[in-house]
């Protein structure tokens, strides 16, 4: 069975829906990136993924062992969040924190795969470093790493790169795309990159109001000639 399954589901608040019904499906190791203008209702759709908002109308199903809560979320960034003051392992150590129910505590095996994540994301120098004194790339390797405690199966992530400079953009995604070609993590990636999506993409959700797209990367390039992501699908 997909790792999720989508069928006309139906994205909105009070009853408003805010895009047109969508119905796709993501298998173990896909990279998903979802396009779209703003307000097309990527932001709501990544919100209903993970439970944070029910859908009007349609179907979500979780399959292949994957549960709702073991979707590791690295959320796009605020100035108020880059300026958070906490140290590198308690951020990191947090993303831990779906998979401990009502235990108030860290066991010795969570805080072993904060080593292990830190490592992966050639930061373990920063342990006990202020967040709000990392640049931009720091930064986000130490926000992949706390979504990586969180998941060996599964990583959403919302604009990933927003604010970083060409090489940290680069080194970023080459970060991502390892995980997912070498570690076999499923990815999906809310973006605006039409660009990185054909390079890196297996399949592209571009949702809105008018009638979706689902489908591998090479039938966007394919199929999309009437659309404005064309010549920038091209590029890629």
């Amino acid at each position: 069975m997909s790792q999720i399954a989508c069928e006309n589901l139906i994205l909105g608040y009070e009853r408003k829906a805010v895009a047109a019904p969508l119905s796709f499906r993501v298998e173990e190791g896909d990279y998903l990136y979802i396009v779209g203008d703003n307000g097309s209702g990527k932001s709501t759709l990544v919100k209903t993924l993970l439970g944070l908002c029910k859908p009007l109308g349609g179907s979500i199903q979780y399959g292949d062992e994957l549960r709702q809560n073991e979707i590791g979320y690295m959320p796009q960034q605020t100035i108020v969040q880059r300026d958070f003051p906490a140290c590198v392992e308690e951020i990191v150590l947090s993303g831990c924190l779906n998979g401990m129910g009502l235990r108030p505590f860290y066991t010795s095996k969570e805080k072993k795969r904060v080593t292990q994540m830190l490592e992966k994301m050639e930061i373990t120098n920063l342990r006990q470093r202020s967040y709000r004194e990392l640049s931009g790339g720091q930064q986000q390797r130490v926000l992949l790493a706390r979504a990586l405690c969180a998941t060996k199966k599964m990583l959403l992530l919302d604009e990933p790169v927003s604010g970083l400079d060409p090489v940290v953009t680069q080194e970023f995604y080459d970060v991502i795309h390892k995980l997912n070609r070498e570690d076999h993590i499923t990815v999906i990636t809310v973006s605006h990159d039409i660009a990185s999506a054909m390079k890196y993409a297996t399949h592209i959700l571009q949702i809105g109001e008018k009638e979706p797209f689902f489908g591998t990367a090479e039938a966007y390039k394919n199929n999309m000639a009437d659309s404005k992501y064309a010549e920038l699908a091209k590029e890629g």
